[in-house]
């Protein structure tokens, strides 16, 4: 019998056999009658996920596209922009601004520390200016979910705009655009909405559409006026990958349909099991120990036990997949992903795994407390 396989990491996660089905459709034309009532339904439904009035605009490429666009269309060469940066994504950030020439300031926390609002005004108000200020919503390398809210309210009064990565947050946590005064919202299909790869959306703030706020940066792909007039007569100025709008239609329908307060609430409850489980297993936490861990559960390897080498052993012997450390944390921690397509059975089959692996690298742990610690801390009762 062929091996199964689980996928356990922050992304690409899982995808429920209703979007699957969708898949296996015949293909459409992009421009015909068959794909326009879905590509309406599908952009109408992202602008309910970002929690916005405005537009929301949709690419066929990874996240990274559209936080290259955000970069394209704000900016100008030499314009001032602040990031805050507490691990990769925030690094990626980084890079993106400086190939568009841009003249970029860093607030760098150490990886696993929680950037504070306090610090994002004080930095802001020692530039003295800045055309836009970089977020990471959910920084998966760590495991760290940032105050949002409080650190845009606190970039507000500068006049920056407010540009947010949120591909591993938007449908995981909580993240209001319109309320807490985002400009941009930059996402992707295939981690907490539940779709594969392929997709990145960027919403679109109505002030980022003020003459004023036009850049000069080269662009063509990410164009956003471009995608904007194409989208209000429910075309698209290049072709979309038709069949992966058709399969967000659905997950995006199914994630609307159970409630996004529902939805948050479970991720919690996921990230609350996970971290208890890896606790049993006598494992230090690296993200937070608090409910804000709710994408991904990142905990260091004991002494002497290399995460790499776990993260391979448990793919390659159990089919288990999970995801390793980035960069500086390559050999010390491993990161179990919990949003979109998961429920506690799932949290259990991967603190079990680990359990395995980790017996099979020397360790000690204790048989079985680390399932039974989780399915307790999910139900909030003992077992």
């Amino acid at each position: 019998m062929a091996q199964k396989r689980y996928l356990f990491t922050p992304g690409p996660t899982p995808v429920p056999p209703e979007v699957l089905a969708v898949l296996s459709q015949p293909i459409v034309h992009h421009r015909g009658a068959d794909f326009r009532p879905v590509y309406e339904q599908c952009l109408a439904r992202l602008k309910d996920i970002c929690r916005t009035s405005s537009d929301v605009l949709l690419f066929t490429a990874s996240g990274t596209g559209a936080m290259e666009s955000a970069v394209a269309n704000l900016c100008s060469p030499g314009n001032r922009v602040l990031v805050v940066s507490a691990g990769a994504f925030g690094e990626r950030w980084i890079e993106i601004a400086e190939r568009y020439g841009c003249d970029v300031a860093a607030l760098r926390y150490e990886w696993g520390e929680i950037p504070r609002a306090e610090d994002v005004a004080a930095r802001l108000t020692e530039l003295g200016d800045a055309r836009a200020v970089f977020l990471t919503h959910s920084e998966t390398s760590t495991g760290v979910v940032c105050d949002l809210r409080a650190i845009a309210s606190a970039i507000r009064p500068s006049g920056a705009h407010v540009v947010v990565d949120a591909v591993s947050s938007l449908g995981a946590v909580p993240l209001e655009m319109d309320a807490w005064g985002i400009d941009v919202v930059c996402s992707g299909s295939q981690k907490a909405l539940m779709t594969p790869p392929g997709l990145a959306f960027a919403a679109v703030s109505e002030a980022v559409w003020e003459p004023e706020g036009r850049a000069s940066s080269p662009r063509y792909y990410f164009d956003w006026e471009r995608t904007r007039k194409a989208q209000d007569i429910l075309d698209a100025p290049f072709t979309p990958a038709v069949s992966l709008v058709a399969a967000l239609n659905v997950a995006l329908g199914m994630l609307l349909d159970e409630g996004l307060g529902a939805v948050f609430d479970r991720h919690v409850r996921l990230g609350r099991a996970c971290r208890a489980g890896i606790k049993a297993l006598q494992l230090e936490l690296f993200s937070p120990d608090d409910d804000s861990s709710a994408v991904v559960t990142a905990a260091r390897t004991p002494a002497g036990i290399n995460a790499a080498e776990l993260v391979s052993l448990l793919s390659e012997r159990l089919g288990v997949q999970l995801a390793g450390g980035h960069g500086p944390l390559k050999q010390t921690v491993f990161r179990i992903g919990h949003i979109g397509y998961y429920d506690i059975f799932d949290i259990v089959t991967s603190l079990a795994a680990v359990e395995l692996g980790l017996k099979q690298l020397g360790a000690h742990v204790e048989p079985g407390a680390a399932v039974a610690r989780a399915l307790e801390a999910f139900e909030g009762v003992p077992v």
